[in-house]
Formats: structure tokens, sequence, C-alpha cells
């Protein structure tokens, strides 16, 4: 259609001639309300963002059981796992502050815990009664959970308890 039957015919319907695509041969236009279009075009782009990586936080006391340890040390392998980056968190309370290798010494040891999940974005850092480190996931095919079972693992352990019952 040419470009001047294109105009009468959006002015007749009281609408606008959009280009859609400019660079095809030739340009491409639709006859819509100029507004509705804008607003489709931005609704689009905010669906195709991602949303990104979220930061989970995980905190610890110094005096901490070896459970509670392990528990949350799974949470940090979980979060990274689904691709979120995680702020591992130590706080001293009282006269805690007087012994701060204690808190340095299990933040190296959650940062070796999680290190076949992920790498360290921001290295052990004390500020006032925290001490505060950041670890970003490692690619997919690189993470190598260490206190997660895998999906495959979970069918092979269901699989020997079925058999194990059956028998």
């Amino acid at each position: 259609m040419k470009l001047s039957d294109a105009l009468r015919e959006a002015q007749g319907r009281g609408l606008d001639l959009v280009e859609v695509a400019p660079n095809a041969n030739p340009p491409v236009c639709k006859i819509v309300s100029l507004g509705k279009f804008r607003y489709d075009l931005s609704k689009q782009d905010k669906d195709k963002k991602p949303s990104g990586a979220k930061l989970k936080e995980i905190k610890f006391r110094v005096n901490i059981d070896d459970h509670d340890y392990l528990t949350k040390v799974r949470h940090g392998e979980e979060f990274l796992d689904r691709g979120n980056k995680v702020r591992v968190q130590l706080q001293f309370r009282g006269r805690e502050m007087a012994h701060q290798e204690f808190g340095m010494q299990l933040m190296y040891k959650v940062r070796d815990d999680l290190s076949g999940m992920s790498q360290v974005e921001m290295e052990p850092k004390i500020t006032g009664r925290n001490i505060t480190m950041t670890l970003t996931p490692l690619p997919a095919n690189r993470r190598k959970r260490r206190f997660l079972p895998t999906a495959k693992e979970k069918a092979e352990e269901e699989a020997a308890a079925k058999s194990a019952n059956g028998q």
C-alpha cells in the first residue's frame, strides 16, 4: 500500500500509522493507536528482562552447633544451585568481639565448604560487629554439590530403598 493511502486510511479510522519494521524491504507499518502500541512495547520489554540473580543471606554466630552449621550450608548450596548469590554474615555479640579470629575461621570454613558451588565475590570483611562475605554461583556445568544429593542421586537412593523393601 502506498504511504499516502495508508495515512488516509489511518486518519479515517482515527488511529495512527506506526512503522513496525523500518529495516524491512519494503518497511512494515501498522494502523494502531500510538499510546496502546507504546504500552504494549513497554510490557514486552518488562517481560523480556531477566529477573537476574537474587541475593540470599545466611546468618551465622561464632558458637554455632555442627548440625545447625550443616543445615545453613545446605541452604546456601540450594541458593547457589538455583543461581542466586549468597551473602554470608557472621554476627558477634558482647564479648565474642574479643575473639574475631574464631569468626574468620568459621567464614573460611564456609567458603571452603561451598567452594564446589561458588566463587568468592567479596572476601570476608569485618564491619562493626559483623563479618560479611559474598559468594556467586559457578556456571551450572562446573558446580559440584557437597552436602545436597543431585536429582539423579535421589532417584538412585529411592530405587535402592524400594528394592530393599521388596526383598
